[in-house]
Order: structure tokens, then sequence, then C-alpha cells
């Protein structure tokens, strides 16, 4: 069954119709209260369930089975209380509750609740901005700068190495995370970079190594708060692992049969530990 969304900016016209609301408190997610799975309201507007929005947005319409079901995201007061029966959850303790295309779609829908929100005055001269018809931008009527939801670029690399010890990834655990849960090594672009030299840089940076023969793998946008994650993976080149104490509580190289804890889907990060470990049991690959 194929699923594709199609973004909009113009909400549409006519008698309101049963769509899919992604209500916010914050940068919590309104959600019918089960155990597993979660549910989103499916409503002709907000009010049918006696909320009030303090503002909302258009997302656009998602395709499913050729049926067509419009979606809306809105900012409730931080004093909302959840109907009966529902609740206000963080976006990633619903990681593994909700369908992955509903999943990317929350979180495109909090990026733009927060946009929305934090753009309701110039940032230059303070005037009040005004929706700019037809696209996804604010507009300061006075001094006329325009401004456009932010998205911050990210890097995330898989090193790898075949030498006689065998093939063997790099994984480190960092300082932030609460579990020992290791991953591969990320960081956010800086201005004026390219996104191979962020990837040399913040490995060097985070455990001391080079790479080369860079190569693309693929993409994923990532909600917290308003990251691009993009996707490379690289062949370990030259040093020995020191790691940045600040950011990296561990770091080491690991075989296939002896991986540690590792991020679950549908992450990026699982995708790239996941390709890796599939194909670690075939021939050593040669290097480009």
């Amino acid at each position: 069954m194929s699923t594709a969304f199609i973004p909009g900016v113009l909400p549409p016209t006519g008698p309101a119709e049963p769509a899919l609301w992604f209500l916010f408190r914050g940068s919590k997610l309104l959600v019918a209260n089960n155990d597993e799975r979660a549910t989103l309201p499916l409503l002709a507007v907000p009010a049918d369930l006696a909320l009030a929005p303090v503002r909302w947005q258009y997302l656009g319409r998602l395709e499913e089975a050729g049926q067509a079901t419009h979606c809306f995201s809105a900012e409730l007061d931080e004093a909302t209380a959840p109907p009966p029966g529902m609740e206000f959850a963080n976006l990633r303790a619903l990681y593994p509750r909700l369908p992955e295309t509903l999943f990317q779609l929350a979180g495109r829908a909090v990026q733009i609740v927060d946009w929305d929100r934090n753009h309701q005055f110039c940032s230059r001269c303070g005037t009040p901005t005004r929706d700019q018809i037809g696209e996804r931008s604010k507009m300061c009527p006075a001094c006329g700068l325009v401004s456009y939801p932010r998205l911050s670029p990210a890097i995330i690399v898989r090193v790898e190495r075949d030498d006689a010890a065998g093939r063997r990834i790099l994984l480190a655990r960092a300082q932030r995370f609460p579990t020992a849960m290791f991953s591969v090594l990320a960081g956010f672009v800086e201005p004026g970079e390219t996104l191979e030299e962020c990837v040399q840089r913040e490995i060097h940076e985070e455990v001391g190594l080079r790479v080369s023969n860079i190569r693309y793998f693929g993409s994923q946008p990532w909600p917290f708060p308003n990251s691009l994650m993009i996707a490379f993976v690289a062949d370990y080149d030259a040093g020995e692992i020191v790691v940045d104490p600040v950011e990296i509580a561990e770091a080491g190289w690991f075989t296939a049969d002896a991986l540690p804890n590792t991020p679950m889907p549908p992450s990026i990060a699982h995708r790239l530990i996941a390709s890796w470990r599939d194909g670690a049991a075939g021939p050593a690959r040669q290097r480009l």
C-alpha cells in the first residue's frame, strides 16, 4: 500500500472535513492514550474536542490507498488539559508508538509550530510579522525581512575498517546518553563548511582519527530540534582513538558479532549500523 505526503501551505476551501490534527502543548503531541500504539485525532476542527488553538497551520495532505486526508498542526495554550482518554506525549517517547510516516509528519509539524511561535515579531526591528501567501515564510511589513523555517544540517557518519584484526565499525557513547547506548558519530555543519569537511572535522575532534573515501549514504529529517541528518560512510585512515571527554564518554572498534546496545529504527543511525552488520558477513570490501 503506497503512502505519499504532499506538502502544502494554503488550506483547502469549502466546508471543514475530518483531518489529521497534530496538536501541541509546548513540544508535546496530543494522542489517544493507548499503551503501545498512539492514535492522532481525526477532526474537522479542534473545537470538536473543546480545544481552542493559539494558532494553527496547514501542512498538506496524506494520500493512501487512493484517499487523501488533510493535515494540520496547531499550538495549544500551556494550560490546556488533555481531553478524556488522551494525553500529551513527548515526541521522543512516541518514536516506537507511531507509524514511521506519522512520526515524520509529527516531526515536520512540531518544527513548523515552533517556528510560527518564535517568529511572530521581526528579529531585526520588532514589528509584528505577516504570513506570506503561497509559501512558508513571514515578512516584516516595516523593514522587509523575510524569515523561513530554520533547518540545521548535521552529518552522521559510519567509520569502518578492514585490517588484520577483521572488519570493524567505530561506535561511541555520548556523554548525553542516559543509558549505555553506542552509536555512530554526528555533528552540526558549521558556516562556510562543506559536508565532507564537517565529516573530517567531527571525527577528528571527537575521537582523534582521520578518515578517507567519504561516501553519501542517505538523509533523514530529525526534529530534535530542527535537524536534517545527512549520512555518510567513511574508511578509517589513520590515528588512535582519543576521545573528547566533553562530548564522548567512550569509543571503540566493534565487530558484527559483538555490537553493543545501538539505536533502534527508524533512525538513520540504526540504518547505518544495520546495513554494515548485514554486509559484514560477506567478503572483505576493497577500498575504492
